[in-house]
């Protein structure tokens, strides 16, 4: 398993400036010894989640935590990607499915006729970052013409030089996550108008780390994923503003927010409904991180969502609720004005 606890106040830090960190410290630190206030009762059992290496920070961010007030409770992650992931929590293999995009409908089918119900709970908002080496310094933004002639399945682009003239004439290594990724998914929905439409000759993974690995070990390389993993390797990486309708943007905690940045998106936890009520310890955890992952999620990288849509997360799942009105589905996808304002007075990436 991951551990991504060392990094996330150095990751907090880099997407504030020094007084809004120290601020936003306070504030999770009167936060926190709330839920421990509480004092919940002792449980013991076992929560099994598997998905998105996207929303892995979050629930890793959110798993530790929860280990403190219940230290008998194991929690284990594993990371393989958004439909591998719905693939075993449609076996009923596992409890939560971390997903960095909604379920399809032929995934909803597959459920079905398995028996298996489930509640969608949209977390946080995440800007797939699209990235080159640190010392690439011939490319600092792709239009999002640009970047379908890159990734389009009839992609003709092999070099640097075939997107623009001026650019070397030396190959492009590419990477991007595979095809049972949410992230792929979404990505090429987004970029090729279709969505697994995509060119396959790249090195593809569903865990991101592997995607930062290839693209930090390659001056030529290119590559997506979560911003999360950006951030925490900004040191080795740099991060390319996309230029659509005029305006140009890097992913920052600013233009997620805003919705500015060309790739921003909602991501989500999908939870068994038979889990939550046959395991007390998954409705727990599942109770926990609705009441405290709008204080992590910064601490990892992403953006919370409105007080709004975490309060209809909050009621869906005590009622237990498997329904997804489309009114509900297109609020949580849009970024609320109070969260946009929120995150750019927070952040420092301007």
């Amino acid at each position: 398993m991951k551990h991504l606890f060392c990094h996330r106040f150095s990751l907090l830090k880099c997407a504030m400036g020094p007084v809004c960190f120290l601020a936003c410290l306070l504030t999770m630190a009167l936060s926190f010894p709330v839920a421990a206030a509480d004092k919940p009762k002792p449980l013991q059992g076992r929560v099994i989640i598997d998905g998105s290496s996207t929303v892995y920070p979050v629930t890793e961010a959110v798993a530790e935590e929860y280990h403190a007030i219940q230290p008998k409770v194991k929690v284990t992650i594993g990371v393989s990607g958004t439909g591998g992931g719905f693939k075993k929590f449609f076996n009923k293999e596992t409890d939560i499915n971390n997903a960095s995009r909604k379920i399809k409908d032929s995934e909803i089918k597959k459920a079905a006729a398995g028996g298996l119900e489930w509640i969608e709970i949209p977390v946080a908002y995440d800007g797939i970052s699209v990235v080159v080496h640190k010392k690439n310094d011939w490319l600092n933004t792709l239009s999002s013409a640009q970047l379908k002639r890159l990734w389009e399945p009839s992609s003709q682009v092999k070099k640097w030089s075939d997107l623009d003239p001026s650019l070397p004439e030396r190959k492009i290594k590419l990477y991007g996550p595979g095809a049972d990724s949410g992230t792929f998914d979404f990505f090429t929905e987004k970029v090729s108008g279709k969505a697994r439409a995509s060119r396959s000759d790249y090195t593809a993974s569903e865990d991101d780390s592997v995607l930062v690995k290839g693209v930090a070990g390659d001056v030529d390389a290119l590559g997506y994923f979560g911003y999360a993993y950006y951030l925490e390797n900004a040191s080795r990486l740099k991060v390319l503003a996309i230029e659509s309708g005029g305006e140009a943007h890097k992913p920052t905690l600013k233009t997620i927010a805003s919705g500015q940045y060309y790739l921003s998106r909602p991501i989500y936890i999908y939870v068994s409904k038979a889990s939550a009520l046959a395991n007390k310890a998954v409705a727990s955890f599942v109770e926990f991180y609705l009441s405290q992952v709008k204080h992590l999620v910064g601490s990892v990288g992403y953006v919370a969502m409105s007080d709004s849509a975490y309060d209809r997360a909050k009621t869906k799942f005590q009622q237990q609720s498997t329904k997804v009105t489309a009114k509900e589905a297109k609020e949580d996808e849009k970024v609320p004005p109070s969260v946009a304002k929120d995150s750019t007075k927070n952040s420092a990436n301007k």
